[in-house]
């Protein structure tokens, strides 16, 4: 480790003891919550994490790249950002995409829906919005698959607005400082820290310091996210319905036009009920179409 490393380690340790003096003596205030920014706004000082939607200002971009995080790891999205954005480099070329060219290009980042409504909501931005992505998050919770916390992250990171929210690494990271005796400890008693913390000035630097300090606390430490009330472990993928409907997927995606037969071999299913039951799901939602016993993407 060089001489400025060690440095660097050494005030990071500093910040740290600071904050856990202020939060001794007054509990979760004022103090301590501006001591917790330091720790995070040092960290990310000298750590911060390289991404394409980081380093740009284009709405589109950072509005794909926040629907491609959800539920999904940073890396896998990397290994599909730029080519999602080379194929569609706006809201009018997206939404005026075939469904099948979508789904061609979310192939590998699961979460099959997530392409439908990303290609949805790009065509409401550019019929209702001249498209211009809403700064309120109230609106921008109006577009398919976008929820609350996708919608405050989204005004946050497209403009900027000092937007208060939770997500997976910034639960970690409050959890961890915060609640570190606590058990169940539920996103209602998190989010008020969250405001005090909050830089309004630079809020899309500060969400970025907090998550990059989630990603190490998740290398370095138990996950303090299974302190949460609202943990649940995620169901294995191998074997499971999610699994099958992405393989049947791919598998039009291939070919074209299948036979129930071959699209439920081409799934792995073995029990045709439970295959069945899955592919009916797939009509209802309007992945799939159905013509004289062939099914194919519409």
């Amino acid at each position: 480790m060089s001489g400025s490393e060690t440095t660097s380690v050494d005030e990071h340790a500093r910040l740290i003891r600071a904050f856990e003096g202020a939060l001794r003596e007054e509990g979760p205030g004022v103090e301590a919550c501006a001591r917790f920014r330091q720790v995070i706004c040092h960290y990310f000082h000298h750590h911060a994490r390289q991404m394409p939607w980081r380093e740009t200002d284009d709405p589109y971009r950072i509005f794909v790249s926040e629907v491609m995080l959800q539920q999904t790891q940073v890396e896998r999205v990397r290994k599909k950002y730029s080519e999602f954005i080379e194929r569609f480099p706006d809201f009018a070329a997206l939404a005026a995409a075939e469904q099948r060219e979508v789904l061609e290009a979310w192939q590998g980042l699961g979460y099959n829906r997530r392409a439908l409504a990303l290609r949805q909501a790009a065509q409401m931005i550019v019929r209702d919005f001249d498209g211009t992505v809403p700064a309120d998050p109230a609106v921008l919770e109006t577009l398919p698959g976008i929820g609350r916390a996708t919608a405050s992250s989204i005004a946050a990171f497209v403009h900027n607005r000092p937007t208060v929210f939770i997500e997976t690494n910034v639960r970690r990271v409050f959890i961890h400082f915060f609640f570190r005796d606590r058990e169940d400890v539920r996103d209602a008693e998190i989010l008020p820290l969250v405001e005090m913390t909050l830089d309004p000035a630079h809020p899309r630097e500060f969400y970025w310091a907090v998550m990059d300090y989630g990603t190490m606390l998740k290398k370095r430490y138990p996950n303090p996210n299974r302190r949460s009330a609202s943990y649940s472990k995620q169901s294995a993928f191998e074997g499971s319905d999610r699994q099958v409907r992405g393989r049947m997927l791919k598998a039009l995606l291939d070919h074209g036009t299948l036979t129930t037969e071959r699209l439920l071999s081409e799934g792995g299913v073995v029990d045709e009920k439970r295959g069945t039951r899955i592919l009916k799901k797939l009509l209802a939602e309007g992945f799939v179409a159905e013509e004289e016993g062939e099914y194919r993407i519409p």
